[in-house]
């Protein structure tokens, strides 16, 4: 048997075995994903819970109340829209915006690839 298909053989049963292959991983991996779809957000966002940038900070989002942060103007329509950013809403967020608040400031972003969803809300929920 050749050794590359030893090699190959091998790393497949590493990565299948239930002992050595740990769940978190996907996780980690898609948070991974996310940082890089969350590039799309940075000229806007910061990370960083003391600084907002043109936008609110992101740093704790998943599960916060929309329109919450300190320091930052946010439209009445977002003020009042009395959402808190569960996975469903960030979604939608980041799908179509002024469907989900029409009235908002924030430009439309449309990331409509459910798996640059699932990848962006894997990062921001790492934050948390």
């Amino acid at each position: 048997m050749n050794i590359r298909w030893i090699a190959v053989l091998s790393f497949s049963a590493l990565m299948t075995s239930p002992t050595l292959y740990a769940e978190g991983s996907d996780q980690e991996a898609m948070a991974a994903a996310g940082a890089a779809v969350f590039h799309q957000c940075e000229a806007c966002h910061t990370l960083d819970p003391a600084k907002n940038g043109f936008g609110p900070d992101l740093h704790g989002v998943v599960g916060r109340e929309a329109g919450t942060v300190p320091r930052f103007a946010y439209s009445d329509a977002l003020k009042n829209s009395g959402l808190t950013w569960s996975e469903e809403n960030l979604r939608k967020w980041v799908a179509d915006n002024e469907a989900l608040v029409p009235g908002t400031r924030m430009r439309h972003v449309s990331v409509t690839d459910p798996v640059e969803q699932d990848y962006l809300i894997a990062f921001l929920k790492s934050l948390n």
